[in-house]
């Protein structure tokens, strides 16, 4: 009887604001946590690319790769665009790609790479701090890059034009680099403290209202063709829209609740490694000439087939061990 009236006391709008209440307060220590770790592996990656950039480094790497490049249909100064996002992330790529003139085909394949493995360093260790293989996490996404950019300089029609960017580099100045490092850092970090916050509250509100098995529910033909299970739908959806750095405390408090299994986790973060931000990168890079359809299709395809890859490999290595 006593239970009864608590659950009826619990659907009053009283009762609705003090489980309000309770979830953020809950949230609110784990969130500054994760808030916390990703800002200081922010501030450190930045300012390390920073110096790189300085001292004329970050150009080694692309000088590097740049001969592949040529076989992917791109010119060979692409690989700096690449690189850059590599290690920074997708507005620093465009940035780069902007002053190559590149044409639809060429901007739509390298852009299919800077989605695959933008962020690297950033965004790998989310995915590790949530439970998968930072080394594998950098295999799949790296391999994915290259492969998905094979594959699209066979069958996208056109052929490779080359770059037509400026030939000499304008002097760097460390004074104003660090104050525009300075500036866009601290805007960086203020837009990520606020998402990781309401984040983590809006996951907790809607598991304490029930609205995640509904979510489950509708997304579960979707995620069951591309091998995901329904209960990761919510992690999916934070992936698709705001990536993986911005959702880092759900994916990480989710990992660590024991309501995701280790190999759910690997699954899901085999997919989203290659297949996330899908709202305001993609918008981005279509922007300035990639072709959206193929930019989201073709990685959704490529997340697919690694996942069912990974679900085999799982398959196989259980019926060993037994």
């Amino acid at each position: 009887m006593e239970n009864t009236e608590s659950q009826e006391r619990a659907k009053t709008p009283q009762g609705n604001g003090r489980r309000v209440v309770r979830c953020i307060k809950e949230v609110f220590p784990i969130a500054t946590k994760t808030a916390l770790w990703i800002i200081k592996i922010t501030v450190g990656v930045s300012l390390a690319i920073l110096f790189l950039k300085y001292f004329n480094i970050l150009p080694l790497f692309s000088d590097f790769i740049s001969p592949v490049f040529n076989h992917l249909g791109l010119p060979g100064e692409a690989a700096l665009a690449y690189v850059t996002g590599y290690f920074v992330n997708v507005y620093a790529a465009i940035s780069v790609a902007a002053s190559l003139e590149l044409d639809v085909r060429a901007m739509t394949i390298l852009s299919v790479m800077v989605l695959c493995s933008h962020n690297m360093i950033t965004e790998t260790a989310v995915q590790k701090k949530s439970g998968s293989s930072a080394v594998r996490i950098v295999l799949v996404r790296t391999f994915s890059a290259f492969f998905l950019a094979f594959v699209l300089n066979r069958f996208l029609p056109g052929e490779v034009i080359p770059a037509s960017g400026a030939e000499g580099e304008e002097a760097l100045l460390l004074g104003p680099m660090l104050r525009e490092w300075a500036v866009s850092t601290l805007w960086l970090i203020l837009k990520m403290g606020v998402l990781i916050y309401s984040l983590s509250i809006m996951q907790k509100l809607l598991a304490e209202f029930g609205v995640i098995r509904l979510i489950s529910k509708f997304l579960k033909p979707l995620l069951a063709l591309f091998g995901l299970p329904a209960r990761t739908s919510l992690l999916w959806i934070v992936a698709n829209i705001l990536g993986l750095a911005y959702g880092a405390a759900i994916m990480i408090q989710e990992s660590r609740s024991g309501k995701i299994s280790r190999n759910d986790i690997d699954l899901l973060n085999t997919h989203i490694s290659i297949a996330h931000s899908n709202f305001e990168d993609l918008f981005l890079l279509s922007s300035v000439g990639g072709i959206w359809y193929v930019l989201l299709l073709s990685r959704w395809l490529m997340a697919m087939v690694l996942v069912w890859l990974q679900r085999l490999e799982i398959f196989v290595a259980d019926k060993i061990r037994r």
